[in-house]
């Protein structure tokens, strides 16, 4: 499957990679300008916390075609005009002088950012299988997992000369210069021959056998809560780190960095055992190591009052575990569907995304006040994702 257009693999994973940074940087950047987001805006923190809200719902809805439009028009022409969309919807929030225009500007990144992700993750099913897929799939997580933590670092040092309009100028320079290597150097990896039509009674007889595959939904739903467990911490760091840990927004890396390095290190143990130990061990593993994350960081906010580095130390354990799952998850949806990669990619990362806006506008607010009622959080998500994976291999069973 791979083809003589295709560029070095090294090449294609650090496109790849970039392309799948875009979303983490829409998230984690601002992040330590929230609280000069509410002065300068003369706005609330809750309000400040629905611009996640506002990216996070277009971004899942928009999820739902990006893969679809890609199956039908090829990759690399789609990849392009998304991010095209999702410079001039970066641009508008670094022009934003209101609440409301910042929100709308999130609302456009949302509706363009799923591109990079989406069709991505198609582009590696297109080019590779099996161990091949597993082990291109973990080098780009590993990369992938670099924007979490650079993304707030970023945005503090920002702060630092500018205000936070910069870091949304930031965002409009790091896409257009990823749209010139998407240009340049990016392959298109689904030949015409291969592609599919967006008539609309074709496109409704693929979704509907998509969504009413129980297997891949109750995939799809396990991978959300898993993810979103530990991302938690992630949509409420500024009250995490800021008001209960007392980290300054320069100092997002604290927290970042080794939540990162815990992904990081789980995607390189995914790589290297691929086609060396099976899926099902590799995801047992991954739960257990969640499992006892989730169980510490509960002793520790029971027993010990919030502080550094105890209150910590289980998130990266937990980000390393989830990455030891999560690819191969997502990889055993994906095989649901061969001749409708893209779109399976799309109902995938509308179901992960669409668990994380309602998490975001709803339960982490909820959930912010104590450091024990975020732990409590992040292990309820693992418990029902567990619950749900297990459900979805009693229905591969049947």
């Amino acid at each position: 499957m791979h083809t003589e257009t295709t560029p070095p693999p090294r090449q294609l994973v650090l496109i790849l990679a970039a392309l799948t940074m875009i979303g983490p940087f829409a998230i984690d950047t601002y992040l330590p300008a929230f609280p000069a987001m509410v002065r300068g805006l003369h706005t609330t923190d809750v309000l400040v916390q629905q611009t996640l809200a506002a990216y996070l719902i277009p971004f899942a809805f928009m999820m739902l075609w990006h893969g679809a439009i890609s199956d039908a028009l090829g990759r690399k022409r789609v990849i392009l005009v998304g991010l095209a969309l999702f410079f001039l919807a970066s641009m508008l929030c670094a022009f934003a002088t209101s609440i409301e225009t910042l929100l709308l500007g999130r609302v456009f990144q949302g509706l363009s950012a799923g591109t990079g992700v989406i069709v991505s993750r198609a582009m590696v099913r297109d080019l590779y299988d099996g161990a091949d897929a597993q082990k291109l799939m973990a080098h780009v997580s590993i990369l992938f997992a670099i924007a979490p933590a650079i993304a707030p670092i970023i945005g503090g040092w920002i702060l630092q000369y500018f205000d936070w309009h910069g870091i949304f100028f930031f965002l409009s320079g790091f896409t257009l210069l990823l749209f010139i290597a998407c240009a340049l150097w990016l392959p298109e990896t689904l030949p015409p021959e291969k592609r599919q039509s967006l008539h609309p009674v074709s496109l409704w007889h693929a979704y509907r056998s998509v969504f009413s595959h129980h297997e891949f939904r109750r995939l799809s739903i396990a991978i959300a809560l898993i993810f979103s467990a530990g991302f938690i911490y992630i949509l409420a760091a500024p009250v995490f780190l800021i008001r209960h840990l007392g980290v300054s927004a320069q100092s997002f890396g604290v927290m970042f960095v080794p939540v990162v390095a815990g992904m990081m290190i789980g995607s390189y143990v995914s790589g290297r055992t691929a086609g060396k130990i099976s899926r099902m061990a590799t995801i047992k593993i991954g739960f257990g190591l969640m499992g006892f994350a989730a169980t510490l960081n509960l002793i520790i906010n029971l027993s010990l009052p919030p502080g550094l580095p105890w209150s910590l130390i289980p998130l990266p354990l937990y980000t390393c575990g989830m990455a030891l799952s999560v690819p191969t998850l997502q990889l055993m949806g994906l095989d649901q569907f061969p001749a409708r990669r893209g779109l399976a990619s799309s109902c995938m990362g509308t179901a992960h995304t669409a668990v994380m806006a309602i998490t975001s506008a709803t339960i982490v607010p909820l959930l912010w006040g104590t450091t024990l009622t975020l732990a409590l959080g992040m292990a309820s998500y693992l418990v029902l994702g567990g619950v749900v994976f297990l459900l979805s291999r009693r229905t591969a069973v049947e």
